[in-house]
This record gives C-alpha cells, structure tokens and sequence, in this order.
C-alpha cells in the first residue's frame, strides 16, 4: 500500500512540475512577443486641400494634366513620382511630409507633429 501511494504522489509531483514549467514559458513567451512588436507610427495623410495644391503645383510644372480633383488617383501619384525623381526626394507616389513641405504646401498641425 505504501509502495502504491508513493508511485502517485511521485506521478503528480512530476505532473505538477511540469505543468508549472508549460505556464513560465507560455508567459515569458508572451511577454517576448509583445516587446518584439514595435508600436506603429501614426499614418501620415494629406487631406483634400493639400492633394488639390499638390495637383496644381504638379498641373504648373509638367508632371500632372488630370483635374485638381483633391483625390490620389493613379495620374496623380504617377505625377507625384515624377516630381519626386526631379527634386530627389524619396520616390514613393505619395504625398508624404517630405514631398508637401519640398511644394510648399502648408501642414496642420497634427501633420508637424509626425
């Protein structure tokens, strides 16, 4: 009888420590993983008045013959990568902080902060 409850009590002391052993590294995994991930930066967008200037600007220096619709249509971000190869900006077809500073166009506030 002894022999028997002592065979148990081992059993469910192994099981225990290995159970104790899943959850440390179940949560230091967890832990891990949420360092790994950087936080994302805010998304930067110009807003209908600013891709209406940069349409114009475009429009004046060649690179752009659509309407100042104040929507990045295809023509556009092609005309935007145009500009941004001609003033050796970054080229990415979009209007970025970079590109609407480099035209001029005026930022609000929200966009300076970024």
């Amino acid at each position: 009888m002894k022999k028997i409850l002592s065979t148990i009590l081992s059993l469910l002391f192994v099981f225990a420590i290995a159970v104790a052993a899943q959850n440390s590294n179940s949560s230091t995994t967890s832990k891990n993983s949420n360092t790994a991930a950087k936080p994302r930066k805010p998304i930067f967008r110009a807003n209908k008045d600013q891709i209406q200037q940069a349409q114009k600007i475009l429009k004046d220096r060649g690179f752009y013959a659509g309407e100042q619709t104040g929507k990045l249509d295809d023509d556009t971000r092609a005309g935007l990568k145009k500009y941004q190869t001609a003033e050796n900006i970054k080229v990415t077809g979009t209007l970025n902080k970079v590109t609407l500073e480099k035209m001029g166009v005026t930022l609000t506030d929200k966009q300076r902060a970024m």
